[in-house]
């Protein structure tokens, strides 16, 4: 797992100032909060002094963190222990008491982590999403995405759509993200014949090679957008994949199966996934997925040192 990702790891209204948050990021631990000025800290989810998880304590009125242990205090910005009960506050701590910090940048509703502290901050993301979820799947990240691509069905919903099993594109690389089009009916009722040439929207699907966070937008005949999703997969301990998300409804939905999306509830995250559908699930989509990550991430991180082309 690189260390250089950003991992969008909760939505913004699952950080608070009164209780401390757990997540994964493979498997480590990190704790999130927010301070005195309600700005999103993190840290690593152990107590450097009894390796008990930060997030069982408590957030003080100063914005830091305390161990619900033993009482030891932690500064969200640097992870320094800054204070201990019974000592004077004024005593240097060892530094090998400190929590490890991590980066953390948050807009367009999500909070975002890398493990690198020292991290610049990703691109400014402007985009307003008002419909939000989370789902924990007991699917790991990998096969998470390559369901994503080969049988969307399977991990999620869209209000009155049926996806097909053909693509308009292949997978494919632009950008630097992962991109396909799948093919895409209206659920009626009474559905097309499976050999109709009739799909009169379609399912664009752009994920990023590392994270897997993918946008998803779902578009009519005249390639306008109805329905816009950004899906924020991170692998978790034991193999588990958390999913948050967030979506928009466009407003210029023209026909009538496309303005019915905005009754009830338009989206939808699974909470799992059909296992015996998964396991004859013959991959499609996601056959050449992992060559091309590894081209994307290969020539993004530049040439090798010559060193390293020499080992």
């Amino acid at each position: 797992m690189t260390e250089a990702a950003w991992w969008a790891v909760a939505r913004s209204e699952e950080i608070s100032a009164d209780k401390p948050h757990n997540v994964d990021i493979g498997d480590q631990p990190v704790v999130l909060w927010r301070d005195d000025k309600k700005v999103v800290r993190a840290l690593e989810d152990r107590c450097p002094h009894r390796r008990a998880p930060l997030s069982l304590g408590c957030i003080l009125g100063n914005g830091a963190i305390q161990c619900g242990y033993h009482g030891w205090t932690y500064d969200g910005a640097s992870g320094q222990l800054i204070d201990i009960p019974n000592l004077k506050s004024d005593r240097k701590f060892p530094p090998v008491y400190k929590a490890r910090p991590f980066a953390v940048h948050e807009d367009a509703g999500f909070v975002r982590v890398c493990l690198d502290a020292k991290a610049a901050a990703p691109a400014p993301d402007d985009r307003v999403l008002p419909l939000s979820g989370t789902s924990i799947v007991a699917l790991d990240h990998e096969h998470w995405i390559a369901a994503l691509f080969d049988d969307p069905s399977l991990v999620l919903s869209i209000k009155g759509v049926r996806f097909s099993p053909y693509l308009l594109t292949e997978l494919s690389e632009q950008q630097g993200k992962l991109v396909l089009e799948r093919s895409c009916q209206w659920a009626s009722p009474h559905w097309p014949a499976p050999f109709t040439s009739d799909f009169p929207i379609s399912l664009r699907i752009a994920t990023d090679p590392v994270t897997g966070e993918t946008d998803l937008t779902l578009l009519d005949d005249e390639f306008r957008a109805l329905f816009r999703a950004v899906l924020a997969p991170v692998p978790a301990a034991r193999g588990v994949t958390q999913v948050r998300w967030r979506a928009a409804l466009s407003p210029g939905r023209h026909h009538l199966m496309a303005k019915a999306m905005g009754i009830g509830t338009p989206f939808r995250v699974f909470d799992h996934v059909d296992g015996a559908t998964l396991r004859v699930l013959k991959p499609s989509a996601s056959i050449h997925a992992a060559d091309l990550r590894e081209s994307i991430v290969t020539r993004k991180s530049g040439p090798p040192t010559a060193q390293e082309a020499a080992a």
